[in-house]
């Protein structure tokens, strides 16, 4: 790899994927220089809140881990030095890593403008250059190549394939149609509703629009104004966010499944 400026390739492990919210538990950085030179930055990060449990499941990461770990204020301007003068690369570090960092930093009254760097994103590169398609899917599961695409009926017989290769691989706990159940497609567990106008965090719901947008938890909002949370009645939501909001109304707090 030829290199006319140092390279940080970094990665966060956080508590969720918030953005404006979620905490860095862990943060992995390694520096190339153009002479070729290898330098690495690695920490665990105190976040101040709970890891939930899905995080703790994927990442290994448990509250004991990172409770002598610093907070990220602490290390901020090491982190900072580490990444001066270098364009920065990671996967899906556009979307994710990128904007979190950047307000981690400025939760600690440093300003990180990464807006003149070069980005190199694994992710997006990826994404353009290969197929994610129903053919490319038929032949990465089926090792055949699909004839007559976009005929439809050669195109259901293609997906009906591809189902009983993914409960082949996927649905270890059960072996008939309804193991792949497991899997969450309508919506991420983060999200109280299909419209997403309210999302879970730290074991709290918070709206995602209008004044509390992301600011307070419906809990505070429904003692300090309950008639905003009325308003919301009178609006077109589902019947499923009326509901709940009835219920914040009448004291009946929501609880996040899992």
């Amino acid at each position: 790899m030829k290199l006319t400026k140092p390279l940080v390739v970094l990665d966060l492990e956080t508590t969720g994927i918030w953005i404006e919210k979620d905490r860095i538990i862990e943060i992995g950085m390694i520096k190339v220089t153009p002479e070729g030179q290898q330098e690495i930055y690695s920490t665990k990060v105190n976040p101040c809140m709970p890891i939930p449990a899905v995080v703790r499941e994927l990442t290994g990461i448990s509250d004991v881990d990172v409770k002598d770990a610093p907070v990220f204020g602490k290390i901020a301007g090491k982190v900072l030095a580490f990444l001066e003068g270098a364009d920065l690369g990671g996967f899906n570090v556009e979307r994710f890593d990128l904007p979190l960092l950047a307000r981690e930093f400025a939760d600690a009254g440093i300003k990180f403008d990464y807006a003149n760097r070069t980005v190199y994103d694994a992710q997006k590169i990826y994404h353009l250059h290969e197929r994610r398609d129903l053919f490319a899917a038929y032949s990465f599961y089926c090792h055949q190549e699909l004839k007559d695409a976009h005929s439809a009926t050669a195109d259901a017989q293609a997906t009906l394939a591809i189902l009983q290769e993914q409960l082949k691989r996927y649905a270890v706990s059960r072996e008939d149609i309804e193991g792949l159940k497991e899997f969450d497609y309508k919506q991420s567990s983060e999200f109280f509703d299909n419209e997403r106008k309210f999302r879970w965090w730290n074991g709290d719901l918070y709206m995602t629009f209008g004044k509390y947008a992301k600011k307070e938890p419906l809990k505070t909002i429904a003692k300090k104004d309950p008639q905003y949370l009325e308003w919301v009645l009178d609006k077109d939501f589902s019947d499923e966010v009326k509901n709940m909001i009835q219920g914040v109304l009448n004291g009946q707090y929501p609880k996040q499944e899992g």
